[in-house]
Parts: structure tokens; C-alpha cells; sequence
């Protein structure tokens, strides 16, 4: 008996973009779809509830948050023929990448993983075709959430998702895959763009720098969705630009949202330092990655233990005692 599929992804351009695929891949021959854009908080439980439904579950760009979820995901999909979950961060890739239930693929973005997989499984007709259409998008989408700042679009995409939410953006993309934006579009996110550069002016002002480990953007100053792009600023165009950058947002229940940015993949390091799935929950790529920190912590307390973390990732980098090659090359210079 056909079962409902149900789409899990995630609110930023990278889970709207796969979500965009995964309904064009799949209706109008199996509706209808459901599709859920949430978060890291929730995707356990929904996660959970899909299964226990007996629904057909598709989960891109998120992953469980906590161990009891893999370990039932574990013995539902025992001897799966097909895996049902799809991502691309280095937090996931580190623990659970050998789960046959589950693609993790560093490489590109979780919309392009979950994109080449379908692509290669779907044969000649107009479903292919359709997601033949979205390779662009696709490709702004990876552009975008690896950081890598090849295509002016993907900033315009990225402002469209400020501006009108998730949901917005993936109807347009149901409706019109196609990454051309119409002139209007094209409109208001060169507008929103021209205002975010004024607030990266003012808050430029208010970073707290720590020597060259840290830069701190405390909460309030900067609007969602600047994160990535301020970042960016800092580290790409700074003559002395810090190890990493740290964005702190207090979230509407209270509890914390940090987002990391860095080069030579501290911010990674930092998150699988500091997590600990319980109170400190968190995930993300090498250079582009998120904490979140419960609702009794102060600012302070989070810039402490960020920094904290940095020194701890710097140690753990530095060799432990005299090696062979030391001793050989005291010996040739004669010490």
C-alpha cells in the first residue's frame, strides 16, 4: 500500500532548496507530499512521529539531535534499501556517516547531495526534466551554505528567505523552479541587501574584539539572516580579521542562538568541543557551523566558554613531546 511521504528539511536556502527538489522529484506522482521546514529543535520529535505513522520519511539538511533518535532510527531501518536521510555537515559526517539509512557528504551542500542522488535514480521523462530545471538553484543553494561566494545570487536568494520566510520562498520555488528572479524579486533583494550594509556599518562599531582569537557580535544588533554575510566581512575583508567570529541571538523562548564563522575549520571544532546534546546542543560545516546555549546563560558566560574552546582546539593541535623527526633534525643541525 503507498504510504505518505513526508519531507523533513530545514529553513535556510540549503533545506528550502532541497525540500523545492525533493516535490518536484516526487508530485505529482506520489500526492500528496508533506513537506515540514523546521529546525534543529524539533526534528527529533518529528522525526519520531513520522515513524510511528508509518509514514515514508525523507529528511534533508537536518539530523537527529539526539542518540535515542539514531538508535531507533537504527533498528526501524534495519536492512534498508534506500536511505531516508541526507546531509552534509561535518558533525554528522564525523559519527554517522557509515549509517545505511543516511548519504553524508561533505563535498556540497545537503540540497545538492540529496540532488545528485535523485538525479541518478530517476530515469528519462518529465520528472527528470523538472529536476533538470533546478540544477542552477541547486547550485546557488551550494554556493551559499558552503560559503563559497561564487554567485552573486545566492545573496539575493538568501535576502528573499529574510524577507518572506521559508514557506514563501518554497511555494515560489514549487511554482517556478527556475533560479532567474523576476524583476521584482530581483527588486526588493537589492533593496534589503543596500539596508543590510548599513547595519553591518553600525554594528562594526559594537564588535568586542579578543586578540586574534575571537570576535563577538553581542544579540540585537544584527537582524536574522546577517549572519553569514557580516561574517564574511569581517574575515574576508578585515586587514587583522580573528580566528572566528562569533553572532549571539536570544531567541523567543529565551534560550540561545551563536553562529560561527572561521576559516581552516575551527568552527567545527569549536561545536564538537562545546556540545554536549544535552544543554549545549549544535551542528554545522568546517567554517559555518551553530551553537545553542540554554536560557540561563549570559553572554558573558557564552563568550567565555568560546573562548575557552578556542584555546582547548589550539592545544589539542600542538604536538606532545620530542618526536624522531625532531631528534634526527636537532642531530643534522648539530644541538
Amino acid at each position: 500500500m503507498d504510504k505518505l511521504l513526508h519531507v523533513i528539511s530545514h529553513t535556510d536556502l540549503d533545506g528550502v532548496t532541497a525540500a523545492a527538489v525533493a516535490w518536484h522529484g516526487h508530485f505529482p506522482e506520489r500526492s500528496p507530499v508533506k513537506v515540514t521546514l523546521t529546525g534543529y529543535g524539533e526534528v527529533d520529535a518529528l522525526i519520531l512521529e513520522t515513524m510511528k505513522a508509518g509514514q515514508d520519511l525523507l529528511v534533508v539538511d537536518l539530523f537527529c539531535q539526539r542518540r535515542e533518535t539514531v538508535d531507533e532510527m537504527d533498528r526501524f531501518y534495519e536492512g534498508v534499501a534506500s536511505p531516508v536521510l541526507f546531509d552534509h555537515h561535518k558533525t554528522t559526517a564525523d559519527v554517522f556517516s557509515n549509517r545505511r539509512w543516511a548519504v553524508v557528504d561533505v563535498a556540497h551542500c545537503a540540497a545538492k547531495v540529496y540532488y545528485l542522488w535523485l538525479l541518478e535514480r530517476t530515469p528519462e521523462g518529465p520528472v527528470r526534466d523538472r529536476l533538470l530545471g533546478l540544477e542552477r538553484l541547486v547550485e546557488i543553494a551550494n554556493d551559499r551554505d558552503l560559503w563559497l561566494g561564487r554567485y552573486e545570487e545566492s545573496r539575493h536568494w538568501q535576502a528573499l528567505i529574510t524577507l518572506c520566510g521559508p514557506w514563501s520562498v518554497f511555494c515560489r520555488l514549487v511554482a517556478d523552479g527556475r533560479a532567474e528572479m523576476s524583476p521584482h524579486e530581483l527588486t526588493l533583494a537589492l533593496d534589503f541587501i543596500a539596508r543590510q550594509e548599513e547595519r553591518f556599518r553600525r554594528a562594526l562599531e559594537q564588535v568586542e574584539r579578543h586578540g586574534d582569537d575571537l570576535a563577538l557580535v553581542p544579540t540585537g544588533i544584527l537582524d536574522f539572516g546577517d549572519a553569514s554575510d557580516f561574517c564574511g566581512l569581517i574575515l574576508d575583508r578585515s586587514e587583522n580579521p580573528p580566528d572566528m567570529v562569533a553572532v549571539c541571538s536570544r531567541r523567543v523562548y529565551g534560550d540561545w542562538a551563536v553562529s560561527l564563522r572561521s576559516r581552516q575549520g575551527l568552527a567545527a571544532r569549536i561545536v564538537g568541543l562545546l556540545k554536549d546534546g544535552k544543554k549545549v546542543r549544535g551542528g554545522g560545516h568546517g567554517d559555518a557551523a551553530a551553537l545553542y546555549f540554554p536560557a540561563h546563560f549570559s553572554q558573558s558566560q557564552i563568550r567565555d566558554t568560546l573562548l575557552s574552546g578556542i584555546r582547548t582546539a589550539r592545544d589539542q593541535e600542538r604536538p606532545v613531546g620530542l618526536t624522531l623527526g625532531d631528534l634526527l633534525r636537532a642531530k643534522m643541525e648539530g644541538k
